[in-house]
């Protein structure tokens, strides 16, 4: 009787066991024994009725056992994962897209909250009844701040250039409307 343990590889069969042993990359003490499974007597389709039991023993695709037809009859491949295992590929991709998708997060709250920051100062200014054009200083750092952190956010790839151009100009808007309210700006029209 031989035993062979299946640790996430490929292995080969002789071509005629007389017995197999095939244990759980998980547990040890879930050893099969499959006795004259492959013997001499049987016919060659004798390794598709032991799927099932395999199966039982391997649920959820801890083991995949094929049979080879060519030139090598008789011969199993056998290949033992862990059921919702990923590849080390797929695992750092994993990974790495979580932590773009935490960088991603905080530059857009960042925005939201500096666009928010912008919006409150420019509704106070439209509220102010004797409000000086000087005032519009304070607002105009804010949107500035606002405006670098968004032109970040499109450099790093974390905002389209569109979504990006089109809050700059929601900013811009705000502010020349207070602008015309307060009657600090008036808009030229073009006589054609």
């Amino acid at each position: 009787m031989a035993l062979l343990h299946c640790p996430s590889s490929c292995f080969a069969l002789p071509c005629n066991p007389k017995s197999l042993s095939i244990t759980s990359c998980n547990s040890r003490s879930n050893i099969i024994t499959f006795s004259s499974l492959l013997s001499t007597s049987t016919s060659p389709h004798s390794l598709s009725s032991s799927t099932n039991l395999i199966q039982s023993a391997f649920p959820k695709g801890g083991l995949s056992m094929t049979g080879i037809a060519k030139s090598m009859r008789r011969l199993v491949v056998c290949e033992a994962t862990t059921p919702g295992k990923k590849p080390d590929s797929a695992q750092k991709r994993a990974r790495q897209a979580e932590k773009r998708r935490i960088y991603n997060k905080s530059k857009k709250s960042e925005i939201k909250t500096r666009m928010k920051k912008v919006f409150e100062a420019l509704d106070l200014l439209v509220k102010k009844n004797g409000a000086e054009a000087s005032e519009i200083l304070g607002v105009e750092k804010l949107i500035g701040e606002a405006y670098s952190s968004i032109d970040k956010a499109v450099k790093s790839g974390t905002l389209h250039r569109n979504t990006g151009a089109r809050r700059k100009s929601r900013l811009a808007r705000r502010k020349k409307a207070v602008e015309i309210h307060h009657g600090w700006y008036t808009p030229t029209t073009v006589s054609a």
